[in-house]
């Protein structure tokens, strides 16, 4: 008896030995913001992301230049919304290993003493186990339903790295169309004060009236005003450019930012073709087909609890002297519940998700027109302003020529100068629109323009591990 119990408590300190322990993980609001504000486009840990996911040695770091390339690479490696995205992930993984656990076996010991009798030994000790089994696959179903909440979880991550990329190229277009209209702005301010003095001139000689000059005032205190309002955007534009980034705008003091690309723009697009690529590719589409594959598990598991589990019972007691064995069969009885009100949840909800899921559909599908054909309109209105551009420019070229010989006066270049600047003013105001139709259309497609089939099919691709090892 005695070997029996020691052997008891050895297999329940075994037990014990291998059970998890609590690790505290207490957050320091304090700690988090220091780290935060110390966050730079130089760390070393930044370098070996963007060098991991660029397939290349950067050299020399930090990067003299930074492109709109790698500030989403710096952006996917900072920015807290895909490390939520990542944890979320990590959360359906462990639901994979709860969904594959086994029930545990349950022993009951029930000691027991007999008073009357003190011989042979008055101890009558019972002890029995409970042994269930799963019956219907029921684990099964579990397993296949947390294996594609999962997978939905992880192509979330897709989808928040493209709207992570999607800020940063809105924040990145918005500085450079500010920083532009900034500089053609200045420009406009010299020929207006330019013109102001000469106009000024032109009035104390009799030439004007006073309301010609007041009005030159007026044009050139309402272009001394654009030009602040310019520099405010391009101050707030920044700063939305660090936050897409996932950095303290301090981070940017000093880095040099490269527009190039953002003045090209890819040709027409077929929207049958990129409907078909989107409605293919999309990772939320590929989420929302993952989530109607679990609540079709989901159902199958609600189903297959109509089928009552059997419970094993094999006991054991010491009855004075005798040893009695036993085998104990546990079934539910399923009379009176025979598992109808999940079942019925269970079928409403993978109705939902299919109703989601087409909901889904065609919403990409009305983003994907709406962005093509502001696309087409954008490109369109764009070329026309490129025309009208060219040809105040021809007009100027003629016009400094007839200035050189003495035909027109330099009021009247100035005023065919401000004429070419508000024309360039509209350009760049239709490259704008042109800039935001093309994020539109590419978010409705999350996927870059112009690129081949191949990496339409692969990006962005995301793994886990830590955040030098990650690839996007």
């Amino acid at each position: 008896m005695r070997n029996k119990i020691c052997l008891f408590v050895l297999l329940a300190a075994t037990l014990l030995a291998g059970c998890a322990r609590f690790n505290p993980q207490p957050l320091a609001p304090d700690k988090t913001a220091a780290d935060f504000h110390g966050r730079s486009l130089a760390g070393a840990g930044l370098k070996a992301f963007v060098e991991t996911n660029l397939y290349c040695q950067l050299d020399p770091w930090p990067l003299p230049v930074w492109d709109f390339t790698n500030l989403v690479l710096a952006a996917f490696y900072y920015h807290p919304d895909l490390d939520v995205a990542r944890a979320k992930w990590a959360a359906a993984e462990a639901g994979r290993v709860t969904a594959g656990a086994r029930p545990n076996p349950t022993l009951n010991v029930t000691p027991g003493y007999n008073t009357t009798t003190p011989t042979p030994s008055p101890w009558i000790p019972l002890g029995t186990l409970d042994i269930p089994i799963e019956t219907a696959g029921k684990r099964g179903y579990r397993i296949a339903q947390a294996t594609q909440l999962s997978e939905a979880a992880r192509l979330n991550i897709a989808s928040v790295a493209w709207q992570v990329r999607s800020r940063v190229r809105r924040s990145l277009v918005d500085l450079y169309v500010a920083r532009e209209t900034a500089t053609l702005l200045r420009e406009q301010q010299a020929i207006q004060a330019e013109n102001l003095r000469l106009l000024e001139l032109q009035y104390q000689a009799g030439a004007i009236s006073a309301f010609e000059l007041a009005q030159a005032r007026i044009a050139a205190d309402s272009a001394r005003l654009a030009l602040r309002d310019a520099e405010r955007q391009s101050a707030e534009a920044r700063v939305q450019l660090a936050q897409a980034v996932g950095i303290p705008t301090s981070a940017l003091d000093g880095v040099e930012l490269s527009f190039a690309g953002l003045s090209r723009l890819p040709g027409d697009v077929g929207g049958a073709e990129a409907r078909r690529q989107a409605l293919l590719r999309r990772a939320d589409i590929l989420s929302s087909l993952a989530e109607c594959a679990a609540s079709q598990s989901a159902l199958q598991l609600e189903i297959a609890r109509q089928y009552p589990d059997v419970h094993l019972g094999p006991g054991y007691q010491y009855d004075q002297g005798d040893n009695k064995w036993s085998l104990g069969l546990t079934v539910t009885l399923p009379v009176l519940n025979q598992n109808q009100g999940p079942i019925a949840e269970a079928q409403a909800k993978r109705a939902e998700a299919a109703a989601s899921f087409n909901a889904l559909q065609a919403r990409v599908v009305g983003e994907i027109d709406g962005a093509v054909a502001s696309y087409r309109a954008a490109l369109e209105k764009q070329s026309d302003a490129d025309g009208l551009l060219a040809n105040l420019q021809q007009q100027e070229k003629r016009a400094r020529a007839m200035f050189d010989t003495g035909e027109i006066s330099k009021s009247e270049l100035a005023g065919l100068r401000l004429q070419l600047g508000a024309s360039a003013l509209a350009r760049l105001e239709a490259v704008t629109k042109s800039q935001q139709a093309l994020g539109q259309l590419e978010d409705a497609l999350q996927s870059p323009l112009g690129l081949s089939a191949t990496v339409w099919q692969t990006w962005p691709r995301v793994s886990e591990g830590s955040k030098a090892n990650k690839h996007l």
